[in-house]
């Protein structure tokens, strides 16, 4: 999937395969299909834990065109030494082909290519390769002009197959990426296409001998998404398929309102969490009970980036990486993180948050305990009082605080209840210290097994708007934070309604409606200004970590958009 930032096309395909989950599943269900054998599921779960190479060689038109940097064989001596067993090496193939009829792939390009995936398996990774933004680009006119899409396909995997004929076989092939079809009817058509496509890559790969009689073929569902109809459809061209040397593959991004930070789902919470176990047990019951593996070829979160901090909250963060982990491995599927740079900065090869890839890291293997909370706020006049966070334990014992090299001292620092961990105002007196706005002291709950919870005490006040003036291309708010983040923004009209381009939600989506990624500013969009009645006035609620909530008044007049505080 593309996680670059600009494209039209790429956020409208990415907004509507992420709604794909909350539709209704197909009623029915497929017959299970034949069992994978031994060996498809010993590969599989050597792969485990895997890491994508995002928007490299999927890039368009070249590997450094999307803003990472060449690839090294020094970057796979990494990834190995921090635990993964396998790379998705995603990649875009029509960017770099001739014309009809031999549709032939550049030679510097296929050579490219190869030298990476032998760079992997020299590191003694295994490697899924697939065809990726192929997908779009060119392969879902496969409805309305099928066999020029057709040739095309199977001239480009005719290729693929001959020149790693002979890897060894801890390299893997992935039909294509994302499969998606225009122009159809629905989705019995699209069904019927991408298992033609899967037949055709099935038969050509098989067919071009050398290692590829029995190397692993991993088959995506429609839009590589779960809903049970998806998984039933691909479970019936298993069974036309009959070759115990399969793997299917879904991608997984998160409960989509949490995900991308909407209708008020700032905190994974216990719906997010069922979305996640109900998706992951769908796939289970459907493929892993049945004995074929599965990869979650992409995981993430949708609006995960280190570009934009503070759309999902880093302790909300963590929860969903740590229970995403714990839950692939209860259910025997394997991962493969989806980083187009976002979590390994490729250029220095060190992780953008350690805490965060330490918490991934350690879900691969065990629990880890977090908490309700990992910000605990104290306002900056008055008395300071204790505070209290509720511990969620995962199956681990509580061992204690620590701040810096200091263990804080239980019954006089903290006190711990059940699973009440409250903080003495003696001792939040001392960590917050002069009390200057932001964070005055980090702390290190710590437990049995997997990594410490951070709390980070945090001296605050009521942020402050000021008035301001733009116009359709967006809205500047001068704003004091004074210590304090935005959670969500809720937008309403003043005679009743909400306001914003999600008209169905009065909480607005971060990034499409608004932004906060400086500490001076809190920024309308211009698709939010244009969203706008003319002549409307607009209350503005902005949520903050706090708990503080403040109001504004956005009115539009033509082309002017004017902004008041109270």
């Amino acid at each position: 999937m593309t996680r670059r930032l600009v494209p039209r096309l790429a956020a409208v395909l990415l907004l509507a395969i992420a709604l794909l989950p909350l539709m209704p599943a197909t009623a029915g269900a497929a017959a299970p299909p034949p069992a994978g054998s031994a060996t498809a599921r010993s590969a599989v779960a050597a792969m485990q834990p895997g890491w994508n190479l995002g928007n490299t060689y999927d890039a368009i038109p070249d590997e450094t065109s999307w803003g990472n940097p060449p690839v090294t064989r020094a970057l796979f001596k990494r990834i190995r030494s921090q635990g993964f067993r396998s790379i998705r090496l995603p990649v875009t193939w029509g960017s770099h082909q001739g014309a009809a009829p031999d549709y032939t792939i550049a030679p510097a390009w296929l050579a490219k290519v190869r030298q990476v995936v032998d760079w992997a398996l020299d590191e003694n990774l295994s490697v899924l390769l697939n065809m990726h933004h192929d997908s779009w680009m060119w392969v879902d006119n496969l409805s309305t002009d099928h066999d020029a899409v057709l040739a095309r396909y199977s001239a480009t995997w005719t290729q693929i197959a001959a020149a790693f004929r002979d890897e060894p076989s801890r390299l893997a092939f992935e039909s294509i990426n994302e499969p998606t079809f225009s122009g159809t009817s629905g989705d019995d058509e699209n069904y019927r296409l991408l298992a033609e496509l899967n037949t055709d890559f099935h038969r050509i790969v098989r067919a071009s001998g050398g290692r590829n009689t029995d190397r692993l073929l991993v088959l995506p569902t429609l839009y590589t998404n779960a809903d049970q109809g998806r998984l039933d459809a691909l479970a019936t061209s298993l069974t036309a398929l009959h070759d115990p040397m399969v793997a299917t593959t879904v991608h997984f991004y998160g409960w989509w309102p949490f995900s991308v930070n909407i209708a008020g789902y700032t905190r994974f919470d216990a719906t997010a969490q069922k979305d996640l176990t109900d998706t992951f047990d769908r796939v289970h019951d459907t493929f892993v009970a049945h004995g074929i593996p599965v990869i979650i070829g992409e995981y993430a979160l949708l609006a995960y980036d280190h570009n934009r901090p503070g759309i999902i909250e880093r302790g909300e963060q963590r929860k969903y990486f740590e229970f995403l982990g714990n839950y692939a491995r209860e259910r025997k599927l394997t991962t493969m993180l989806w980083d187009a740079g976002q979590f390994l900065n490729r250029t220095t090869l060190q992780w953008r948050d350690p805490e965060l890839f330490a918490q991934i890291r350690s879900s691969w293997s065990t629990r880890s305990d977090t908490a309700s909370n990992d910000l605990v706020f104290l306002a900056k006049s008055g008395d300071i009082t204790a505070q209290s966070l509720t511990l969620n334990a995962n199956g681990t014992d509580f061992q204690g605080l620590r701040y810096g090299s200091r263990n804080l001292l239980r019954g006089r620092d903290y006190t711990v209840s059940g699973n009440q961990l409250t903080l003495t105002p003696a001792a939040l007196t001392e960590l917050a210290g002069d009390r200057a706005y932001g964070t005055n002291a980090t702390l290190q709950a710590r437990f049995s097994r997997g990594v410490p919870w951070r709390i980070d005490v945090i001296t605050y006040d009521t942020p402050l708007l000021s008035a301001a003036s733009g116009d359709t291309g967006g809205l500047t708010i001068p704003t004091q934070f004074r210590g304090d983040q935005l959670a969500t923004m809720e937008a309403t009209y003043e005679g009743g309604g909400n306001a914003g381009p999600a008209s169905w939600t009065p909480y607005q989506q971060w990034d499409a409606a608004f932004t906060a990624y400086t500490g001076d500013s809190i920024k309308l969009t211009s698709d939010f200004v244009n969203s706008l009645k003319d002549d409307s006035r607009v209350t503005l609620t902005f949520h903050f970590w706090s708990g503080a909530k403040v109001i504004y008044h956005v009115t539009k007049t033509g082309n002017t958009v004017t902004g008041t505080s109270g």
